[in-house]
């Protein structure tokens, strides 16, 4: 089950709000490395954007960090995305509590597996 209106606009606010603090604050860097998100279901996606190299005029994502809610635990399962393109709970921290829990521990990164 999707998310409702206003479970979607708090999330969309929250992320908004946290990767306005960690874009690049120069219009041309931000051509070169921003951040986004996508909501899909249940999960949202962190995701980092950049020219692809193969051809500059293209932008990819590259999924970063995602956070699943499972209602029937009232908990969000916080995943990183390995080497090997598949999301892997993130063993140091895997469930939140609330939304903005997820983007604590994404924000801080401890193990790098987040940003790199």
């Amino acid at each position: 089950m999707a998310f409702n209106k206003e479970e979607t606009a708090r999330i969309e606010e929250s992320v908004t709000e946290f990767l306005e603090r960690r874009r690049p604050a120069e219009e041309e860097i931000r051509r070169k490395l921003d951040f986004g998100y996508r909501i899909t279901g249940q999960s949202v996606e962190l995701t980092e954007r950049r020219p692809d190299w193969r051809n500059p005029e293209e932008t990819i994502e590259i999924a970063a960090a995602k956070a699943t809610y499972v209602r029937t635990v009232s908990r969000w399962r916080i995943f990183w995305n390995r080497a090997d393109c598949k999301w892997h709970t993130y063993k140091p921290y895997p469930e939140a509590l609330l939304f903005d829990e997820f983007l604590a521990v994404v924000d801080e990164d401890e193990h790098c597996c987040f940003w790199g």
